[in-house]
């Protein structure tokens, strides 16, 4: 770590937006979870959260996180799911603590410390975990800095991936967690269904449909034909969402503390989050228009055969995995992870296209999702030409 003082990154908070009844979640917390000393005060982060999140300060000034689910009526049946987030955690915590666990084989995550289902306390399920001083990166060039910093952090997020990857859900009561069979198929088919519906949205005022991912039809047929063989790694946690800006990072040392957001969390291929993370090394500029909206979409950052601004080679980080995960480098079947993790981005970016279409979206930046997803779907395709696959008209696939 360099010797400059560290400065506060990410994890800003400030006044509610989403009100919660203050008195009644006091009355709650003096009532059933005697280690936060009610009353508390309460302020909201301001970025990146799916579900409300708030920063709780109790009169010991020890300070707390609290997510909720949103209020209303949701969207989506699989999101928003923290009475989840909150079983993974409290499993995780389990291992980490138990006398059998060797420190290398922690894996970072905040303690969490009640779930409440109770709608009557603040109109909708919550917990609350431990709080955690540190930093969050929006931007993974981390250009704030300096070279062997970033390399430091990278090689860090890998690790701690990599623990988790090692863990066997069944030795920590997540059994019933998740389905059991092979997760990419299970993707591509709930993916190809919703993504479908997803198009049908019509827009309010130009009264046009949302429309498809590019070459649909043709990336699915062609992922279906190269399923990787998941026996190889076996049935592991998968985060859902791994990537930099779902980690804390310590305040002042390379390192990562915990790992947020894990309210897509299931059981499946570990490939899925090490794609998900090193998505921008699949990512070549060239295949991005130098006018496109896509500059706003701050996962998309282009580190394939770029020389500028990349905090370290992807060969280093799959190396450093492989070593950690007992797999032999290179992992032929990341090119199909890194393509379908991008497919399925261009997926989500639809959906939020799709939303807006009805004005339904929450996101300040949603207008710009009509325009992205049929980009990202592209570059999803670009992934797999590079690497000499050629994607040609197919026939309808099967589901």
């Amino acid at each position: 770590m360099s010797d400059s003082a560290p400065k506060k990154i990410g994890g800003e908070y400030g006044a509610m937006r989403a009100n919660v009844d203050i008195q009644k979640l006091n009355t709650y917390l003096k009532l059933h979870v005697p280690v936060v000393a009610a009353p508390v005060e309460v302020q909201q982060f301001k970025f990146g959260q799916s579900n409300p999140t708030y920063f709780l300060t109790d009169v010991r000034q020890r300070r707390f996180v609290l997510r909720k689910k949103p209020a209303g009526q949701l969207l989506s049946s699989t999101a928003h799911q923290i009475e989840r987030e909150y079983r993974i955690l409290s499993a995780l915590h389990q291992h980490n603590i138990s006398p059998t666990t060797k420190p290398e084989r922690i894996v970072p995550v905040p303690q969490p410390f009640v779930l409440c289902e109770d709608n009557t306390i603040i109109g909708t399920p919550f917990y609350i975990m431990e709080y955690l001083e540190g930093r969050i990166f929006a931007d993974t060039r981390l250009l704030e800095l300096p070279q062997q910093d970033r390399r430091e952090c990278w090689l860090s997020a890998i690790r701690s991936l990599a623990v988790l990857a090692s863990l066997d859900p069944f030795q920590l009561g997540l059994e019933n967690f998740g389905p059991t069979t092979d997760y990419f198929p299970r993707q591509i088919k709930s993916l190809t269904r919703i993504s479908a519906a997803q198009s049908q949205a019509i827009d309010i005022e130009t009264k046009k449909a949302t429309g498809n991912v590019p070459y649909f039809e043709e990336m699915i047929s062609w992922y279906q034909k190269h399923l990787p063989d998941e026996r190889k790694t076996g049935l592991r946690i998968v985060h859902g969402d791994y990537k930099l800006d779902n980690m804390i990072f310590h305040p002042t040392e390379n390192r990562v503390i915990g790992i947020l957001d894990w309210e897509l969390c299931t059981l499946g291929s570990p490939l899925a989050d090490l794609a998900n993370i090193t998505q921008p090394w699949a990512v070549d500029a060239r295949h991005i228009p130098k006018d496109s909206m896509i500059t706003e979409f701050t996962i998309i950052r282009p580190f394939k055969n770029a020389t500028k601004d990349v905090p370290i080679p992807l060969e280093d980080l799959e190396r450093e995995y492989c070593r950690l995960a007992n797999q032999p480098y290179p992992i032929k079947e990341m090119v199909f992870a890194r393509s379908w993790m991008v497919f399925r981005l261009a997926i989500i970016s639809q959906g939020i296209a799709a939303r807006y279409a009805r004005r339904q979206a929450s996101s300040e930046k949603a207008f710009i999702h009509p325009h992205i997803f049929p980009l990202i779907g592209q570059l999803a395709k670009s992934i797999l030409e590079d690497d000499g696959f050629a994607i040609d008209n197919v026939v309808k696939p099967k589901l």
